[in-house]
Parts: structure tokens; sequence; C-alpha cells
């Protein structure tokens, strides 16, 4: 008799965001008129930029050569991206990392979800919530909680991030091993400082636990105090994996490019109490199970970092960010209150009359035609709150704006 892995009976009914799709094209099925304006998942919709395509182009040209063709490609990714990743990414910000300590992957959704294999089964998740529903969702899938309960899996550490902290967690009160954190965080659009990571990372140093850090959205940041990479905070590379994504900055995210660091600093230990390099067990995992990242996509990736490359890149990237500011700045007036947006492409309200977060839900789509997605779907600290995406054309961005204004949701 074949047996399942009965973890994923302890699974939420659907992934948020297809459950997300499942709900509008329900509504626009019944509503075919209906012009629904999708500020839910976050999905670019500017084209990627010409100079990136270009270097895709010739490099499909190569592939039809035998002189040019190129096979399988290096496990951990070509070194010449992962030179211009070192260079532009890191040594610019006063970071040094050896070329085999970068992972080029396609995301960091994949990385991020998969870290967790090299992990013993015993050890203790700390999570904050609301979170990115990848970092729990693969940990019940691995074993490492109990049933979920009023929202919470049993066995996993919640760490709030509310108004009430400025949406940055505070240190566990009890042990944990891998410590998951996001700046700029999805969903709520918020940052941590400088001096919120060193404590983080003497936490970490102390109770000799891993942070996964997840900068997929550092491209965003505007403040030059807010570290764009953990590794920017003296003694991160002993504790800290980093995980980055071209997808959001570089309009990615229908090719699938990123890539994981994990310093040769950075040790766990086995039942024994022997130390073990964690860039070892990565490496091995990564060569076993992951196929590569195609010729092409990898040369579009490098271009990213030319210099015609990196000036359309800093045009999206504002782009989204006006997007983000006139979002903010229509919603205040009508009274929502509003978090992140400012470093983020992601917006953090606050939903109007005490409605629970797939009410406001329901509301936006029957009212407004305007899909956002549901903050308890990004855990029960998520309750109350609202996630709007900044991702769309300026004048579907002001379109939903200007009905959202129309609504009375001010508090009675």
């Amino acid at each position: 008799m074949l047996h399942i892995n009965e973890n994923y009976l302890k699974l939420a009914a659907g992934y948020l965001f297809p459950e997300i799709g499942r709900r509008v094209n329900a509504y626009a099925a019944n509503n075919p008129d209906a012009d629904i304006i999708r500020l839910g998942i976050g999905d670019v919709v500017k084209g990627i930029p010409r100079p990136i395509v270009d270097a895709m182009k010739d490099a499909v040209e190569e592939m039809a050569h035998d002189e040019s063709f190129q096979g399988y490609p290096p496990d951990q990714g070509q070194e010449w991206l992962r030179e211009a990743i070192i260079k532009n990414d890191y040594e610019n910000r006063g970071v040094h990392l050896d070329i085999d300590e970068i992972f080029v992957s396609d995301g960091a959704k994949c990385d991020s979800g998969n870290i967790q294999e090299i992990f013993g089964e015993n050890c203790k998740i700390a999570l904050t919530d609301p979170v990115y529903p990848v970092y729990c969702d693969s940990n019940v899938m691995a074993g490492r909680t109990g049933n979920s309960r009023d929202g919470q899996y049993e066995g996993l550490i919640y760490l709030p991030c509310t108004k009430e902290n400025h949406f940055n967690p505070s240190l566990p009160k009890s042990r944990a091993d891998v410590i998951y954190l996001c700046s700029p965080n999805n969903p709520t659009g918020t940052v941590m400082t400088r001096e919120i990571l060193k404590e983080w990372i003497a936490y970490a140093k102390n109770e000799k636990a891993v942070i996964l850090f997840d900068a997929a959205y550092e491209g965003y940041i505007t403040d030059s105090s807010i570290p764009h990479s953990i590794y920017e905070v003296e003694g991160a590379s002993e504790v800290a994996i980093e995980f980055r994504s071209f997808s959001k900055s570089a309009g990615f995210t229908g090719i699938r490019c990123g890539y994981t660091v994990v310093p040769k600093e950075i040790f766990g230990y086995t039942a024994a109490g022997d130390a073990v390099d964690l860039h070892q067990l990565w490496a091995r995992r990564h060569s076993t199970k992951f196929n590569g990242v195609a010729y092409p996509v990898q040369r579009g990736a490098e271009a990213v970092y030319s210099s015609e490359g990196a000036t359309a890149i800093r045009a999206l990237i504002s782009f989204y960010l006006e997007n983000a500011a006139i979002m903010r700045t229509e919603l205040t007036k009508v009274g929502i209150q509003v978090y992140g947006g400012e470093h983020a492409p992601y917006l953090w309200l606050e939903t109007p009359k005490n409605w629970d977060s797939w009410e406001f839900f329901d509301y936006l789509l029957e009212n407004t035609h305007v899909v956002g997605t549901p903050g308890a779907g990004f855990g029960s600290a998520g309750e109350g709150y609202f996630r709007l995406s900044a991702f769309n054309h300026r004048d579907k961005i002001e379109e939903a704006m200007e009905r959202i204004s129309k609504l009375d949701l001010r508090k009675s």
C-alpha cells in the first residue's frame, strides 16, 4: 500500500494566492462585464528592459551555432554572472564574498522553501507573523509542526509584527534554531534597521542558530541608512543565509532567476555536537536536485548589471514606488491607515469598520472590482490588515484609487 506524506494534510485548504485566484475567477464568471483591477499578487506589469532582452536574444542566437552552443549550465551558475553579482550587489557595500558562496537559482521562493531540507527535523522554527506563506508551509510539509489551531501551527515560534512594534518582531522568548526574516518585508512593506539586525545576529550567535534573510525587495530601499544586505552588519556571515531575486527589481517574474548566498562560516551541528559546514550541505542539495538556470536567462541577469541595464532597472523601481506613493496618498485621504509602500512595492492597510480581512476583500471586489490580499492569509497577526500591491500600470492604479475614494470607509 502506498502511503502519503501526511504532513501535507495539515496544510490550510489552499495556498493563499491560488485561493484568491479562485474567488476572483468565480466572481468574474458571474459578472462578465466587471472591469477587475488586480492589486493582489505581486506580479510586475512593465516589460523587461531592452538591454536585458537584447542580451537574452543574443544568447539564444548563440545556442544555434556549434561553436557557441551551451549545454548543461554549471551547478552554481555561470562564473561571469556570480562575479557580476559579487561586484555590484556586495563589494560596493563593503561586503566580501567568495564566488562559490553564490548559488544561482530560479528564484528566492524555491530556495527559501527548499533550504529547510538541510536542517534537522527537530529544529525549532521562528517565523514573523504575518509571514510569506512559503516559509511556514515548507516546514509543515517537512513535519516540523503539529496541526493548525486558531490559524497557527503547533510547534512553530510565532513573532508578531504589529503596529505597536512598528512591524518589527521582538526576539523569541524561547530558543529558536532557524529564524526567517524578510526586509523589506512581504507583506507589511516595512524595513529592518541596522540596529535591529545587530540584535538578531547577536541572538543567533548566542543560540547557535541560523537566520534565513529574504532580501528579494532590497532594490526598493530608498533610505541609505537601511542595509540592503544583512552582510552589511558585522557578524552576519557567521549566522545568516541570504536570498535574492531578479523578479521584482528587473521584471523577471516570467523568466525566473535569483540567487542564494551561503557563507562558508556558518555551521550546524550533529546530534553528537560535531560542527558541520552548511555551505557544503547546500552545495550537495543544490547539485543533486536543481537543474541550473538556462544560459539565455543568466545572460539576461548579467545584463542587469550593465550601465544601460542598471539605469533601466532604476526607472522600473521608481515607477512602482511612484505608484505606491499615489496609493498611500489617496488611501490616507479616505481615512484608511496605511503602512509600508515607502521602501517596498506593498502597502499594508488596516481594514476599515472593524471588518476582518476576507470581508474587506469581498467588499472591495464587489463594490470597486479591485482585488487585494487579505492579511489573514499571511498569518493570524495579519487579521485586520490588507495588502495592496503597487505592481500595475499607472492608469489602473489611478482608476483603482478613484473607485475606492467613492466608498465610505471612515470609522463610524
